[in-house]
């Protein structure tokens, strides 16, 4: 019995500084790693070069100097943050098989994971309040969007996301850890915090789907009331939230997919780090196109860019 509490003890033992996690990460097959970074490069190359051209041209055309265009910007750099933190730590895995990540690295990433979780939800959110004065007061839309109301909004979204993810961190942060096994593609707060027997909470991604599906609702009542007088407003209600509608549930699918892969304990563990890693390497890579491909505003004005620029070659 002395034996078998002495084992106990040792076995959860805080560990001491300095820590280095293992993260699980891929089973990848001899002779695949080469194609999975092929991929993951593929994916990370598409993210930046959407994202970024989004950014710019957004940026430098005064034109889009407006609300709407605004906030994808934000939404734009926030999807840059979550491929960048996610994308570049399994392509080293996949090119050379390592697995091991310092503590402050894995705190690093777990906080710019997370951060971009939030802060999708509550830009998105934002988003949906726009579109909602867009659509439902079009008269006063200029009188209660002013650039100071756009500023607050845009920061205020970006604060909520760093205070949740910060005061989350700080409470949590010097936990003592009982084991440096990460089952995780990434590291996250959730999985540094499982080996601490703690847990998240959802309610931060409940609030803003309350939010986003009041304005919607609000949306439909305004498109159907005014439509039965002119039928152009349902088109140009289809064209004002259609994309962002698109966005939000894109990243609700992905996040949905993580929850129920880790309701399958028997499901094959590539599948479980590939649905978990989804959030972060889709919708950043996907959303740049949906914008590009509904906005019709911001499509010409990449294409004057493209040929501004290949005329100057």
């Amino acid at each position: 019995m002395q034996h078998k509490a002495r084992l106990q003890g040792l076995r959860w033992a805080p560990l001491k500084q300095p820590i280095t996690f293992v993260l699980e990460g891929f089973y990848v097959p001899p002779g695949y790693g080469s194609l999975l970074f092929f991929l993951a490069l593929l994916d990370f190359v598409v993210a930046l070069l959407g994202n970024g051209t989004v950014i710019l041209i957004i940026i430098i055309d005064r034109s889009l100097h407006r609300p709407m265009f605004v906030m994808i910007c934000n939404l734009a750099v926030c999807d840059l943050l979550g491929v960048i933190a996610v994308t570049p730590r399994f392509m080293i895995h996949f090119l050379t098989g390592q697995r091991r990540i310092a503590y402050s690295h894995a705190i690093a990433q777990a906080f710019c994971v997370h951060t971009y979780g939030v802060a999708v939800q509550t830009i998105l959110c934002a988003m949906a309040y726009d579109r909602y004065i867009a659509v439902c007061e079009p008269l006063r839309y200029h009188s209660i969007m002013t650039s100071t109301r756009l500023i607050f909004s845009c920061a205020l979204a970006w604060f909520i996301a760093l205070l949740c993810i910060g005061v989350l961190f700080y409470f949590h942060i010097d936990v003592p850890l009982c084991g440096n096994i990460i089952q995780h593609v990434y590291c996250s707060n959730r999985v540094i915090l499982n080996l601490a027997c703690l847990s998240m909470t959802w309610t931060l991604s409940t609030s803003v789907f309350i939010v986003i599906a009041f304005s919607y609702i609000k949306i439909l009542q305004a498109t159907v009331t005014k439509g039965k007088a002119d039928s152009s407003i349902r088109s140009k209600a289809f064209q004002t939230c259609a994309s962002h509608l698109v966005v939000y549930v894109l990243f609700e699918i992905a996040i949905t997919i993580i929850v129920v892969s880790h309701r399958f304990p028997s499901m094959s563990q590539n599948i479980k780090q590939f649905c978990s890693i989804l959030f972060a390497i889709i919708p950043p890579a996907v959303n740049p196109i949906i914008y590009g491909l509904v906005s019709t505003e911001l499509r010409k004005s990449v294409i004057k860019l493209f040929r501004l620029t290949v005329r100057q070659i």
